[in-house]
């Protein structure tokens, strides 16, 4: 294909957001980021608000119900994994507005597939997808309800792998597995953390609501408000640092380090720096008290430092690039008062917000993960005073990243002490030995794990 023509495509499709959709998808299916490769094609498009919410709405969607579209479709094409990706993407967003976004007629749903098609391919290829769409206009989709296999059928109907459903099931019981994955395709609430170092819960309150937003407080921490109404990362009080986005679960693990004002704080894997700028508002530059934060990645180490700048806390924050298992290479023995580590995971708890993961990762993927995890622990251990608390916390679901993980620790480290991790609404999401658990029904917000030591 000429120059010419892929520049006349790529102007075309700057106003459309179906065709739009469809690159973002054959991007995301190759290995890219949905929430990243969005943020590129929206700064480029030339779409309207609502257009950008079509769009983005569409993206999601396919991600979030693969495997359903792709039994769906399977009558109609009998190996969907065959076809062009784009033709294939253009067919999932197709069968995704008939089934899902009933404000959409059929015939607009078929024309402009039918036009993409024409556009980016060939007068073959734009035949096959208008028989394809008006076969199943005609002969309606297969019933999910018809397979016979509970598992496979609750895979299908949630776009949940196989091992994910079985490893829950074994860990957690059919009932609240069921409830996980009648949940995990729900758009995610977007919330933000109020940012004590500035400003108060009732001021952003008042200043997000003479903005034109619509405000809830959080059932899960009060240090969180629930924000709908516009794209709050674009407000103004963002940009002044009172508040940034944070998820409600997300914000449990530095209150249960009971940081005081003079603490000297490790943050462990601290990118992109919401938990360091959290436990930045507990202490008193003038005091002393400091959070170191390491992370593997110089860029990574960047944002920490502009994020820590926006929210005013970047007397109290140091930035290192260093991975978390070679603290011995910098620090002594019992040099921090208290440790976080937010161990990096396969993060299925935070499905609703990164909706790809659940088809590019596998349980191989959790036992290493797992080995990663432990040798952090194993690393920061000894850099704790006496009489120091590490929290431990991850956003997976997972038994075997989680209270696994701290097992292991525990039997290598009986200078350890597992206590309660406290929630300031005392909330029900401790098990019988103190870790919480909270899982994406719960209370709508991201899956999580915590889990709080003491150093004897």
């Amino acid at each position: 294909m000429s120059n010419k023509t892929n520049q006349k495509i790529a102007n075309w499709e700057q106003t459309n957001s179906r065709a739009l959709a469809v690159r973002v998808l054959e991007k995301v299916d190759n290995g890219a980021y949905s929430n990243l490769q969005l943020n590129s094609v929206i700064k480029q498009a030339n779409l309207s608000e609502k257009n950008v919410h079509l769009m983005t709405t569409m993206v999601y969607g396919v991600i979030q119900h693969r495997l359903t579209l792709e039994y769906w479709l399977t009558p109609f094409v009998k190996r969907p994994q065959k076809l062009n990706p784009w033709v294939r993407e253009l067919l999932f967003i197709s069968l995704y507005q008939m089934q899902y976004l009933d404000k959409i007629p059929d015939h607009a749903i078929f024309d402009e597939a039918i036009n993409i098609a024409k556009r980016r391919g060939h007068d073959g290829i734009r035949k096959f997808v208008t028989g394809v769409l008006h076969a199943v206009q005609r002969q309606g989709l297969p019933d999910i309800k018809s397979i016979d296999d509970p598992v496979e059928q609750l895979s299908i109907q949630a776009s949940l792998p196989l091992w994910l459903i079985q490893t829950l099931q074994d860990q957690l019981g059919w009932e609240k597995t069921v409830a996980i994955a009648s949940a995990i395709n729900e758009a995610p609430a977007q919330s933000v953390r109020v940012n004590h170092a500035v400003t108060t819960i009732s001021e952003v309150t008042d200043l997000l609501e003479a903005a034109g937003f619509n405000v809830e407080p959080s059932q899960v921490t009060p240090d969180a408000l629930l924000v709908s109404g516009g794209h709050v990362a674009s407000s103004q009080l963002f940009k002044d640092g009172l508040l940034t986005l944070q998820d409600e679960s997300a914000m449990l693990m530095v209150p249960s380090l009971a940081v005081t004002p003079t603490d000297y704080v490790l943050d462990a894997a601290a990118a992109p720096g919401g938990k360091t700028t959290q436990i930045a508002t507990y202490l008193d530059a003038t005091q002393g008290g400091k959070v170191t934060a390491l992370d593997i990645h110089e860029h990574k180490a960047k944002l920490i430092k502009e994020n820590a700048l926006r929210l005013h806390v970047a007397d109290r924050i140091e930035t290192q690039v260093l991975d978390a298992r070679k603290v011995d290479e910098k620090f002594a023995d019992e040099t921090f008062d208290r440790i976080l580590v937010d161990a990096p995971c396969s993060g299925f708890g935070l499905l609703r917000r990164k909706p790809e993961i659940r088809y590019e990762k596998s349980l191989d993927d959790s036992y290493q993960l797992q080995k990663i995890q432990k040798a952090i622990l194993d690393a920061v251990a000894s850099k704790l005073k006496k009489g120091g608390r590490l929290v431990y916390g991850t956003c997976t679901i997972l038994k075997l990243e989680n209270e696994d993980v701290i097992d292991a620790f525990l039997a290598d480290h009986n200078d350890f002490k597992l206590v309660p991790t406290q929630t300031s609404l005392d909330l029900d999401v401790l098990d019988e030995r103190g870790m919480l658990h909270i899982y994406p029904d719960d209370f709508g917000s991201d899956g999580f794990f915590v889990a709080t030591l003491v150093k004897q």
